[in-house]
């Protein structure tokens, strides 16, 4: 059974409040309802002349309050990462392969270079050397292959020609791939990919 919709008191309510210079979260606490209904009856009310100066000064203040938990997010995150261990940088490789590696063989695609140079990291601490990597790249038609190359292995730290393109993709980018996508394997890496799809084997069980 679909929940009941609000009344017409309860919508005129949160309208008012609207107009009258209210923040999304103001109006919640004042109506004890969800941001999404609320949002539903507020979208594209304007504020009141009169109420202008007050909402503009909310909204400055939003934004400095976030920019603030932001700070303090950034900073007790540079307290929590730092100086990690063998085991922390493990668990870390483990996880990233659990959500986007293969699962049969040691390879993983992805378009996030941050992503892949993390996972090069760990896996030279695992003892993977770095000419038992293989990298390359699925690109686009209509992406420069130079540049896209040189991109990949300035993100990856990479010596030039280190990177070869593995596939070319008929049509134009989509999206977030302007440099394509980077596919990383490991050679003879069959005792690794054991080792690490083992490691996800334990999180998934709690530990």
């Amino acid at each position: 059974m679909s929940k009941p919709s609000l009344s017409l008191v309860e919508i005129r309510k949160i309208i008012k409040l609207r107009e009258t210079g209210h923040t999304l979260y103001e109006i919640k606490t004042l109506t004890n309802k969800s941001n999404g209904t609320i949002w539903k009856y507020i979208k594209g009310v304007s504020i009141l002349p009169k109420y202008q100066e007050i909402w503009r000064v909310k909204r400055g203040g939003s934004k400095a309050k976030s920019l603030r938990n932001w700070k303090e997010a950034k900073d007790k995150a540079s307290k929590i990462v730092t100086d990690l261990n063998f085991k922390e940088k493990m668990l870390i490789l483990s996880c990233l392969y659990w959500g986007e590696g293969n699962k049969a063989e040691l390879n993983i695609i992805n378009s996030d270079p941050a992503m892949i140079r993390v996972i090069i990291l760990c896996l030279r601490d695992l003892g993977i050397k770095q000419e038992d990597l293989k990298v390359s790249i699925r690109i686009f038609e209509d992406i420069d292959e130079k540049t896209a190359l040189n991109f990949w292995c300035n993100a990856l730290g990479l010596p030039k020609g280190f990177i070869n393109i593995f596939n070319v993709i008929p049509g134009k980018k989509i999206g977030k791939l302007p440099y394509g996508m980077c596919r990383l394997r490991v050679r003879k890496g069959g005792q690794y990919f054991k080792l690490i799809m083992s490691m996800i084997d334990l999180i998934k069980s709690g530990i």
